[in-house]
């Protein structure tokens, strides 16, 4: 019996190195899918004062495409999470106590 769950453990492995890979990068984003684009501006008058992301779909929901290529998941909204992440970073950081 002890032996069956081993094999049956090896055959699981195995099957996940061999087909559950993905096709696309191992960042869970589909590369493909384009999904539109946002654009924030700070709510304090920053300069730059607005930022614009590109918006991509992956398997854990839609993700921001920063202008380096950095990915950012949205959350629950993509244009406050955009404005946090850039034009109002450090004030963000401020008033979280950061």
């Amino acid at each position: 019996m002890k032996q069956t769950y081993l094999t049956v453990g090896a055959l699981l492995v195995g099957l996940a190195m061999i087909g559950a890979t993905p096709s696309y990068a191992g960042d869970g984003v589909v590369h493909s899918r384009s999904a539109g684009q946002v654009t924030a501006c700070s709510r304090y008058g920053n300069y730059p004062s607005c930022y614009t992301a590109h918006l991509q779909r992956s398997m854990t929901g839609k993700k921001l495409v920063l202008h380096h290529g950095t990915r950012v998941d949205c959350g629950r909204d993509c244009e406050n999470t955009l404005r946090e992440a850039t034009v109002d970073f450090w004030d963000t950081m401020r008033e979280n106590g950061g």
